[in-house]
C-alpha cells in the first residue's frame, strides 16, 4: 500500500482489483474480498499468514482461468 496514511502496513496489492467468480480470489493479489476489507485491522502476524498462502492461491488461480482471446475470442463465441 502506497498511501501514506498507512505507510507501515504491507500488503500484496498491485493494483489489479478483479475478484474471480469462480475462486473468490482477486487476480491482482490472490486475496479474498473479506480480506482485502479487513487488511488494515489485521495484525501483522495474521497478514503475514495470508501473504505466506498467496503463492499457492495464485498458482490455483491460473490453473482455473482460460484465456478466451480477449474481443475475438468472444466474436468466436457468438457464432
Amino acid at each position: 500500500m502506497d498511501d501514506f496514511r498507512f505507510p507501515d502496513i504491507e500488503t500484496p496489492c498491485v493494483k489489479v482489483c478483479v475478484v474471480d467468480p469462480e475462486t473468490q480470489f482477486c487476480i491482482g493479489c490472490g486475496r479474498t474480498r473479506d480480506e482485502i476489507a479487513r487488511w488494515i485491522g489485521m495484525t501483522p502476524a495474521v497478514r503475514h499468514e495470508i501473504i505466506e498462502t498467496l503463492p499457492e492461491r495464485m498458482a490455483t488461480l491460473t490453473l482455473c482461468k482460460r484465456r478466451k482471446g480477449g474481443r475475438q475470442g468472444r466474436l468466436r463465441e457468438l457464432k
